[in-house]
């Protein structure tokens, strides 16, 4: 897992626990995992909406 072994992850762990607190662990877990599944669900889209359609303007007389 991106080549962290235990002892780092348990610094990291501890470190998050000091500048969050433990109160506000509950929700920072909640909006992280939000925001990977809503980045999943955004990979998983066709992507149908993100690329508008482009029509072809006729231009007269070719003249801009």
């Amino acid at each position: 897992m991106f080549g962290l072994g235990t002892q780092e992850l348990i610094i990291i762990l501890v470190l998050v626990l000091v500048v969050f607190g433990a109160g506000k662990l509950p929700q920072v877990g909640g909006a992280l995992g939000k925001g990977i599944r809503n980045f999943k669900k955004g990979m998983k889209d066709d992507g149908d909406d993100m690329t508008p359609e482009i029509e072809e303007k006729k231009i007269p007389n070719g003249k801009v």
